[in-house]
């Protein structure tokens, strides 16, 4: 089984990383298609096939991901369109905001069965969490598809509907997350630790939650309970944060993040 991704900036190039480290794919049967010369020199020094030709790597592909900017999607598609074959290929598009009907009618009967795509960018240390929309797929390419991005994180098979929700959650959240990193590092030095240290203390208590709700399967209010000794300082810490509208600024960043 061969993978051509095209386009390989931040998320493509991250999702390129994954499926390296990855065992689903040999080194030499992942293609990446790039403009860019320094890409395409990156990716071929780690032992995989590159080219700045989309259609020859979507020529070689049994899948092929496109990875553009959204307003990109519909010119590569259409470039690419004369090589894809829909009896034999699947077709991959991460790219927020393009729908599976404007896909379908730019390449017509042209169009492989389709998957929209949502990971983020921890793909790149197998760890993403991705949403993944099957559209006109059959239950075998569809277990083909999870399998792949399984290998590299999460997965939640989900409808269209959902798929902004989802971006805004996991795609856009992972930034969330790192601003939060950011500020309560920035707390940290203020509290008298060295930047550095602080953002390791940060990190590790940030992993350590998430080991946490994992491995109990607790809701996290049961396990801030666990901390939260009356008239304690972690009580008095959670609630500044709320009379500061912590829960609110995230919910309302959410819901922005998704229109």
């Amino acid at each position: 089984m061969k993978i051509s991704v095209i386009g390989a900036g931040a998320m493509g190039g991250s999702t390129v990383e994954g499926l390296i480290k990855g065992n689903t794919f040999r080194n030499e049967d992942i293609t990446v298609s790039d403009p860019s010369q320094a890409v395409v020199e990156k990716f071929s020094k780690l032992g995989v096939s590159v080219t700045t030709d989309n259609k020859l790597a979507a020529d070689v592909a049994d899948i092929v991901c496109v990875v553009v900017k959204p307003w990109l999607v519909e010119r590569v598609l259409k470039d690419i369109k004369p090589e894809l074959d829909p009896k034999k290929q699947i077709l991959i598009v991460i790219a927020a905001g393009v729908s599976s009907e404007s896909i379908k009618n730019w390449l017509g009967d042209y169009c492989p069965p389709l998957f929209l795509a949502i990971p983020n960018i921890a793909i790149a240390e197998m760890a993403s969490m991705t949403f993944i929309v099957p559209v006109n797929a059959s239950e075998k390419d569809t277990q083909t598809v999870v399998s792949i991005f399984d290998e590299m994180g999460h997965t939640l098979i989900t409808d269209e509907q959902h798929l902004a929700a989802g971006t805004t959650l996991a795609s856009c959240g992972i930034a969330y997350a790192m601003r939060y990193i950011r500020a309560a590092s920035e707390g940290g030095v203020e509290l008298g630790f060295k930047a550095d240290d602080a953002k390791k203390i940060v990190m590790q208590t940030m992993k350590g939650a998430v080991e946490l709700l994992e491995a109990s399967g607790m809701h996290p209010e049961a396990a801030i309970d666990l901390v939260t000794t009356p008239g304690g300082v972690t009580i008095k810490g959670l609630n500044e944060m709320e009379h500061a509208g912590f829960t609110s600024a995230v919910i309302r960043g959410l819901k922005a993040g998704a229109k």
